[in-house]
């Protein structure tokens, strides 16, 4: 467990150089801060801007830029934003917590969903509920996510005003954003789930529990469950990083104030080490997901053992 523990700290490691390297050098393709914080201030000269570009340290060299972004980003500081001036890990700390809540429910959502119909779907294989439940699969697989959103905000806060269409202003403001990424994702989960379940039906361990007069829950939800569990487990893991991108979509149409709203803004105004700092945030936070998946696997399958 130790030599597969530190395997993947320094894969991790690798993923979160690279990606910070890739933000930090496409960043700058989107253009100069200076001009943004110099727009309002009247007739600026080029010795201006220059004298900008010095005070936020953008004059050096682009290594030298990255290097002191990673040498404080060791320390746990991630600089200070261009555009306000306040630390960056102020900002991250503010937005995470939105960002975990609408993601876990999100997910939540998706295997309350996913988990029923999926299994409804495999036990009546060819029937009139199995081929209702594809559809209505396939026709979330072809929703874009912000089209979704859009529609949800039209149908249940303008039409019929029961959530509020934006903002964070309670419980009530989380359904509508986690009702999109929600359905996005079961529309995904109910298919592997129905393809799981119709192999673990048909072994011989199920015909063993049902000949001993075990409940038909008993031996879908307690036996074949658990062992297409890991495919399932392993699927949400990769969806993960999918969900974090959706997110980004999502939050900024419901105005969430997450950190996906916080780097689309940062993109917006070039605010480069906002963009950098959350980006590497969401970078951990994916690693860590796939990670803790890793370790899951011999907690739900006993058999699977991590190479040590």
């Amino acid at each position: 467990m130790a030599n597969f523990l530190i395997k993947r700290l320094l894969q991790a490691l690798f993923v979160i150089i690279v990606v910070t390297l890739l933000v930090s050098w496409a960043v700058r393709l989107t253009g100069d801060p200076s001009l943004m914080l110099a727009q309002g201030a009247g007739s600026v000269t080029e010795k201006d801007l220059e004298n900008i570009r010095q005070h936020l340290g953008l004059n050096k060299p682009f290594i030298e830029q990255y290097l002191g972004f990673m040498q404080g980003l060791l320390v746990g500081d991630f600089g200070r934003s261009f555009l306000g001036g306040t630390p960056v890990g102020r900002l991250i700390a503010d937005a995470l917590p939105a960002t975990l809540l609408l993601t876990l429910c999100s997910l939540l959502i998706s295997l309350l969903v996913s988990i029923p119909l999926g299994i409804r779907a495999a036990v009546n294989k060819g029937g009139w509920s199995d081929q209702l439940i594809r559809i209505v699969s396939l026709v979330g697989l072809s929703f874009p996510n912000f089209w979704l959103a859009i529609m949800l905000v039209l149908m249940f806060s303008i039409a019929l005003p029961m959530f509020p269409p934006s903002g964070m202003e309670g419980p009530l403001s989380l359904v509508l954003p986690a009702l999109t990424m929600g359905i996005i994702l079961s529309a995904t989960n109910i298919r592997l789930v129905r393809t799981a379940m119709l192999d673990i039906l048909s072994t011989q361990y199920v015909m063993v529990a049902r000949s001993k007069g075990l409940s038909e829950n008993v031996v879908l939800y307690r036996h074949a469950l658990r062992n297409c569990a890991i495919p399932l487990i392993t699927f949400i893991g990769l969806q993960f990083g999918s969900l974090i991108g959706g997110i980004v979509v999502v939050e900024k149409v419901f105005n969430w104030p997450g950190l996906g709203t916080l780097a689309f803004d940062a993109i917006s105004g070039r605010d480069y080490p906002v963009l950098q700092g959350a980006v590497t945030v969401l970078a951990l936070l994916i690693v860590c997901v796939n990670l803790l998946v890793d370790v899951i696997y011999g907690l739900v399958d006993p058999r699977i053992r991590v190479d040590s």
